[in-house]
């Protein structure tokens, strides 16, 4: 029997004006979404909008959940800002390859080399 972990979400500001969201669990349709998306928000209504996801600690993705990373990322675009991606492995890293979302979204193998040279409206691919 599998017991799966609620979604849990730790912010911490890795350099002035750049904060980190350590997620940490199953990212899936349905609350973990939304509490993903209440924590930008809440983020981005405090002018911090510079954002890494830290994925490290993530532990399933599925179309939902890989949604809700992209409206994040658009919501950072919209008010100035931007989202990266650091530390997916294994399934999660080959979702994000396969749906091309790594186009779009830049991913980094840590949050502190994400955050190198992290300036709003800087950011690579279309």
């Amino acid at each position: 029997m599998v017991i799966s972990l609620p979604l849990q979400i730790t912010t911490k500001e890795i350099q002035p004006g750049i904060v980190v969201l350590e997620i940490a669990g199953p990212i899936h349709m349905g609350p973990a979404c939304h509490q993903i998306t209440q924590e930008v928000e809440q983020l981005l209504g405090r002018s911090e909008n510079r954002l890494i996801f830290d994925l490290t600690k993530a532990t399933f993705l599925d179309s939902g959940g890989l949604g809700e990373i992209v409206r994040c990322f658009s919501k950072a675009k919209k008010s100035g800002g931007s989202l990266r991606l650091a530390g997916a492995q294994g399934m999660i890293a080959t979702v994000i390859r396969l749906t091309k979302v790594d186009r779009v979204i830049e991913m980094y193998p840590t949050a502190v080399g994400a955050a190198v040279n992290f300036l709003p409206g800087a950011e690579g691919g279309s």
